[in-house]
């Protein structure tokens, strides 16, 4: 099995299994964005894992998933919104493979996508970080959780 070909073939299965997980898990801006932007938001990803797994370079996906966490961020998404919907996408793929996939290339193949999914979730986070700590983050009163006045 020549994995991007098998990854082609099984996009809109994978995509759509994603979309409905996303959907799932009722996350404030992507049921504000409807479903489908947010599977049509999937598929870029998808597409771009597939690409960075062909080229053997994470260059793509990694630029792809800053840009991301910038628009987000000024969006005003959770951090957590963003890391759920690479997430669902990761485990449909994986879903998928551990059905289809020979045994003998498992592994391969799962260490492929994580690879990818693990470096575009990492600049995905570094970035939103990065902006969110060069925002002022006002201080929370616990005063009144430990007997205080507050």
């Amino acid at each position: 099995m020549i994995l991007t070909e098998w990854l082609q073939t099984k996009r809109e299965e994978i995509v759509g299994a994603a979309a409905t997980s996303l959907h799932r898990s009722h996350l404030p801006h992507y049921d504000q964005a409807g479903p489908q932007e947010s599977q049509e938001r999937l598929a870029r990803l998808y597409d771009l894992l597939r690409q960075s797994i062909e080229q053997r370079s994470l260059a793509a996906i990694v630029s792809h998933a800053e840009r991301i966490a910038q628009e987000r961020f000024a969006a005003g998404y959770d951090l957590l919104e963003l890391q759920t919907a690479f997430n669902v996408l990761e485990e449909a793929i994986w879903h998928t493979l551990i059905q289809e996939c020979p045994p003998e290339e498992l592994a391969e193949a799962i260490g492929l996508v994580s690879t990818v999914q693990g470096a575009a979730k990492d600049a995905l986070a570094r970035q939103y970080v990065s902006l969110a700590s060069q925002t002022k983050v006002t201080t929370l009163n616990l005063g009144a959780l430990f007997g205080g006045k507050g």
